[in-house]
């Protein structure tokens, strides 16, 4: 496969390096003008060696086979239509973007008009695929809960709701309230809720609650489901990538995993 991929974040990169390794090389990175200059000057672009640096869908080369989205909401927003409707296939990990229910009707009208999909990579939260199997009968109740210790929260809008640096024994809470809103209001932090509501019962009916956590040493994702298949109890402690404590190592994970997957005659 020829990749596409739009960010050189932490995520990105680690995407780049894994699927080199598979023999699919990133051969075109979409990126902020400012940044395409740099990044052109550093690879010497100019002689026609290298992947191409360009700051519009349009000036994507035509034979890719994907594109991959690792640079957050704003890059979904900005970029995800025009992929699609050009027919280049999107995997991304920004799933809480979707939680804007015009974005969303924009990228599958989008996807059909280009004759592409929008792959939607599971990101830093396992048991997706039960969610999905389970809405096929009665999926009652959905309930996510995000634990991170209090540093983890920095930047987002749980400064506005505790003081973090005093926070050294108790957990507390911050949000409660649905999916949606957690998605829409932490962009940066709230991609699993994002994920789980878009596998199970949906932004509106899923649950949400998120919690500064002093006794965490990690980030801690759970599902709770219950419907006609039974119950669902599910519990991941995740590490951040080397390097990186803002990045998940499994939602990059994922991202690498959802691409080689869509190359493969047989998939889970």
């Amino acid at each position: 496969m020829k990749i596409g991929l739009i960010g050189r974040g932490a995520i990105a990169r680690y995407v780049e390096e894994k699927l080199k390794a598979e023999g699919h090389p990133v051969t075109a990175y979409l990126l902020r003008p400012q940044r395409v200059d740099e990044m052109r000057a550093a690879h010497c672009t100019q002689t026609g060696d290298g992947p191409a640096f360009v700051s519009s869908v349009a000036d994507l080369p035509a034979d890719l086979d994907r594109v991959v989205d690792c640079a957050g909401h704003h890059a979904l927003h900005e970029y995800g239509t025009a992929i699609l409707r050009a027919g280049f296939d999107l995997t991304t990990v920004s799933l809480g973007a979707l939680a804007d229910p015009a974005l969303e009707e924009d990228l599958r009208h989008a996807a059909i008009e280009g004759g592409a999909a929008l792959s939607l990579a599971s990101g830093a939260i396992g048991a997706l695929d039960a969610l999905r199997s389970a809405r096929i009968g009665e999926l009652k109740s959905v309930r996510y809960v995000g634990r991170k210790p209090p540093e983890g929260w920095r930047g987002s809008p749980a400064e506005d709701q505790l003081d973090l640096a005093a926070l050294t024994d108790t957990p507390a809470t911050h949000f409660a309230g649905t999916a949606r809103g957690a998605a829409r209001a932490y962009p940066k932090n709230a991609n699993v809720a994002a994920a789980v509501a878009l596998a199970g019962i949906g932004f509106d009916r899923t649950e949400a609650e998120l919690i500064a956590d002093p006794t965490a040493t990690a980030n801690i994702h759970e599902i709770h489901a219950e419907g006609t298949f039974g119950q669902l109890e599910f519990r991941i402690s995740g590490k951040p990538l080397p390097g990186n404590p803002r990045s998940s190592a499994l939602a990059a994970m994922s991202v690498v995993d959802t691409i080689l997957q869509s190359a493969s005659p047989i998939r889970f």
